[in-house]
């Protein structure tokens, strides 16, 4: 913590942040690249992606990813429960709260008092992490030839599902009360004045 900046995130949390986005986002474009898409869509002819329309180079990529998507998760998972940080998980009336914050967005008018995270930054980090572990499990399940019809279109539906929530979770940063977190993702502090504006309820 410095005069004008407060610690939001830690070393770890941002390593673990952007492991998981990379991890994910290569899990999606190699996802898409065994169905295959790319080559029936010619993505493969598009200069330096020849190489998108190789079904067992997508498929190690792909395996390659999830070991160190689940990894990440996993670590967040543990790292989390023996700090015993539960500040990001959902609360009673996040939802209203949230209506609440979206509203005053459009309107002008004041937010509800938010602590370190606001009530749609904990729903959407539960139905992120909600989506992430049922991929997880849908993956490694997807091992056994008995249960790859069901677990496959799970696994699918999960895909999508996530890419939305990860679309969202970009398209966040459009809106801009909220771009000022951007910049906390990679150095960790965000700016004591917004802190203390936007969160009122964390104890800085």
């Amino acid at each position: 913590m410095t005069n004008n900046k407060v610690t939001r995130h830690t070393r770890a949390v941002r390593l673990t942040h952007w492991t998981v986005a990379i991890s994910g986002f290569v899990l999606l474009f190699s996802g898409f690249g065994t169905m295959p898409l790319y080559a029936r869509f010619n993505i493969n002819k598009i200069p330096g992606l020849s190489w998108s329309g190789d079904f067992l180079i997508e498929q190690g990529l792909h395996y390659c990813a999830a070991i160190i998507f689940t990894a990440a998760v996993f670590f967040h998972l543990v790292f989390h429960l023996r700090r015993r940080e539960f500040a990001a998980l959902p609360k009673k009336g996040d939802v209203k709260e949230s209506l609440e914050i979206v509203k005053a967005m459009v309107t002008g008018s004041p937010e509800p008092p938010s602590g370190k995270f606001l009530a749609e930054q904990r729903l959407a980090y539960a139905a992120i992490g909600a989506t992430s572990l049922v991929l997880i499990a849908t993956g490694l399940i997807n091992l056994d030839p008995a249960f790859i019809q069901t677990v496959t279109l799970t696994h699918t539906v999960a895909t999508m599902l996530f890419l939305v929530l990860f679309l969202l979770h970009v398209g966040a940063f459009l809106i801009k009360a909220n771009r000022p977190l951007l910049p906390s993702m990679v150095t960790g502090r965000v700016r004591r004045n917004y802190a203390e504006h936007r969160h009122t309820e964390w104890e800085i």
